[in-house]
């Protein structure tokens, strides 16, 4: 792989322009990585919406992630295809490829903010209609003026005078919603909640610097979302075992130890990729949409309204021109990535995502619960709770009455 790509680069700088050969090597370079990319990208669906679990279950170590091989497998593939993408972009012919992306995606990025309102807007009035949750599937209440202010904030979208109160209002659930519900578990929706928020916010702006912000805010936020829920699939794979006995061929017949820490990978890379250059980030939403998309056949409505922010953000990625992003001359990117097209810079910047994100999961979750206060009680501890639905989890060790998972 590495030959192929030293030689599709020294091919387009001989020639200033991007050959037949030099398009055929880039092509097949994409193609492989992009293939082995795809084969550790299956379907997924957040499954706190679909299967029982125990917030504060002690999470597996991380050493056993740091030792699977499957772990390293997944890695080496998405790096493969990451390599592979800036090798392309760095040529002309990858200049050719963001120009057609950019025709193809203009009519939606024309109307960017008219698109990302009304999805924000139709989300709100589908909780309010599905009733009973605080902005997502598994934070559920029985409080009536919850749906009715998730209706208030739809409602507060169309103008953008109002649509600061709707930020607020976003916000002032999530802080409610820790009367029922442990910080830990709300973290999960923290990112993506300040993201869309502060997308309002700057979209409101009168301020043209403060305005051209706002979908990077959103694209951030989604980002760190996903990165920090893949972390799941490492510290729990027992959760995803009821799903995958449920419905096997989410596997494409893999064994499920192999398949879960695969998709965590596909996960958590796929929204660092988001962050990276104009198109790696692009690849990127596209290889994430397939992904949602594919998941709302086995999972039904309930997984397409809960993603529908993310899908939302995914789609406005994809679409971005990147007008500022620094294609042409990646080494002129803002001083906060100055390397940020460097070949170098991909596995050291995964890395360092990888160590900031889990070491802030695994401390944060050792930090909020008592692991050792569990382990002189009779009852099994584990991560799955018993109930009609999903009979596939034990019954459950005790909960604090205050905490609600």
């Amino acid at each position: 792989m590495s030959s192929l790509f030293a030689e599709s680069v020294r091919t387009s700088h001989a020639s200033g322009m991007p050959g037949r050969s030099s398009i055929r090597h880039a092509l097949t370079a994409v193609a492989v990585a992009a293939g082995t990319a795809a084969w550790s990208l299956p379907a997924e669906a957040h499954v706190k919406w679909f299967a029982p679990y125990i917030v504060d279950a002690a999470p597996q170590p991380i050493s056993a992630t740091l030792t699977n091989v499957w772990f390293w497998t997944g890695i080496g593939l998405v790096l493969a295809f990451f390599l592979a993408t800036l090798a392309v972009e760095r040529m002309a012919f990858g200049k050719a490829i963001l120009s057609g992306l950019d025709k193809v995606s203009a009519p939606l990025w024309n109307r960017s903010d008219d698109f990302m309102r009304s999805t924000t807007a139709a989300f709100f009035v589908a909780i309010f209609a599905v009733g009973g949750v605080y902005l997502t599937p598994d934070l559920k209440t029985d409080s009536e003026l919850i749906s009715w202010a998730q209706l208030l904030i739809a409602g507060c979208i169309f103008s953008r005078r109002t649509m600061p109160i709707a930020a607020a209002g976003i916000i002032t659930l999530w802080v409610v919603a820790l009367r029922e519900y442990d910080l830990f578990h709300l973290l999960d929706y923290l990112a993506l909640g300040v993201g869309v928020a502060g997308y309002l916010v700057l979209a409101s702006s009168d301020n043209p610097k403060w305005r051209e912000r706002r979908f990077l805010v959103l694209r951030w936020g989604v980002a760190i979302a996903l990165m920090w829920s893949s972390l799941e699939k490492f510290a729990y794979p027992n959760w995803f075992y009821p799903l995958v006995e449920e419905k096997p061929f989410l596997t494409f017949g893999m064994p499920r130890d192999v398949f879960i820490p695969m998709a965590g990978v596909s996960e958590f890379t796929m929204g660092f990729g988001l962050l990276w250059t104009p198109l790696v980030r692009r690849l990127s939403s596209v290889a994430l949409l397939a992904i949602f998309f594919t998941a709302v056949y086995p999972f039904g409505r309930i997984d397409l309204v809960g993603h529908a922010m993310i899908m939302a953000t995914l789609f406005l990625v994809a679409a971005d021109p990147c007008t500022k992003a620094g294609v042409a001359a990646p080494k002129k990117v803002g001083f906060a990535l100055p390397s940020l097209g460097s070949l170098a810079a991909v596995p050291a910047g995964l890395g360092v995502a990888l160590v900031v994100i889990a070491s802030s999961y695994w401390g944060l979750h050792g930090a909020f619960y008592d692991y050792d206060a569990a382990k002189g009680e009779p009852t099994e501890l584990t991560t799955h709770s018993h109930s009609k639905e999903y009979p596939h989890g034990p019954q459950a060790k005790p909960i604090a009455p205050h905490s609600h998972h």
